[in-house]
């Protein structure tokens, strides 16, 4: 049994964060919690600080401020896992590497050309099927289609179950189709698992669709609420170019 099959009511608080490059201040002075079982939505125009916000958050680059995680009893997370899963993944599309490669080198300390063990190949298995991906096990990685190509990465970041699923706009690549296949699969992992999800996203329609709450950024956090509701604030509507009732 995988460490996926445990509830996770992990709750992260985000308290005066803040990013400088150069003589630039990117961001400054961001709070924000994210409880277990919520999707919040990070939005803002292009240059707001979106992503770098997400890569302070995972410890990629120097920042101050504190990134706190608390379990259900609401003691602290000394060491959290982050499930992160990026716009696309870069690679040779002629590759010959395959998915089962991916997750058993991820698991292992053996190079990818050797066999892989029945253990790994049945790990890999399971954390594919809970994405419904596992018939992509033997298939190229350049050979999938870009949404099952997210479904793989998405069961990537589930292994092992992690404190907080992070999402970098991760459909920006996908069809419609895809789009909502992924959604709906990112939503039925958080009602079943309670785990919070910090997502990016550029589109208004998916974050009323499938997110709980929704934070504004420019620089900081201009704003928060739910996501029913953010289309009501000004602020958003003058980002999004929207029209006084929140409409395209």
């Amino acid at each position: 049994m995988t460490d996926l099959h445990k509830e996770c009511h992990c709750s992260v608080k985000i308290e005066h964060l803040s990013v400088t490059r150069g003589n630039q201040k990117i961001l400054d002075d961001v709070n924000l919690e994210v409880k277990h079982g919520e999707i919040t939505a990070i939005i803002g125009r292009n240059g707001a600080g979106k992503t770098t916000l997400l890569k302070a958050i995972m410890d990629r680059i120097p920042h101050t401020g504190t990134v706190t995680y608390f379990n259900s009893m609401g003691k602290k997370i000394s060491q959290p896992k982050l499930g992160y899963v990026p716009q696309s993944l870069s690679f040779d599309r002629g590759t010959p590497l395959t998915v089962a490669d991916l997750f058993c080198a991820n698991s292992g300390m053996m190079p990818v050309w050797f066999r892989h063990k029945k253990d790994k190949l049945a790990h890999a298995k399971e954390m594919l099927a809970h994405v419904g991906a596992e018939r992509l096990i033997d298939k190229p990685l350049g050979r999938i289609s870009g949404g099952e190509l997210q479904r793989v990465l998405l069961a990537f970041a589930l292994d092992p179950m992690p404190d907080m699923l992070i999402l970098d706009e991760p459909v920006s690549a996908l069809d419609r189709r895809g789009i909502s296949s992924f959604y709906d699969l990112v939503t039925s992992l958080r009602s079943e698992y309670h785990m919070p999800v910090l997502l990016v996203s550029h589109d208004l329609g998916h974050v009323t669709k499938y997110c709980t709450r929704a934070a504004l950024v420019d620089g900081t956090i201009v704003l928060t609420d739910t996501a029913k509701n953010i289309l009501k604030h000004k602020e958003v509507r003058e980002v999004f170019g929207l029209g006084e009732e929140g409409i395209l």
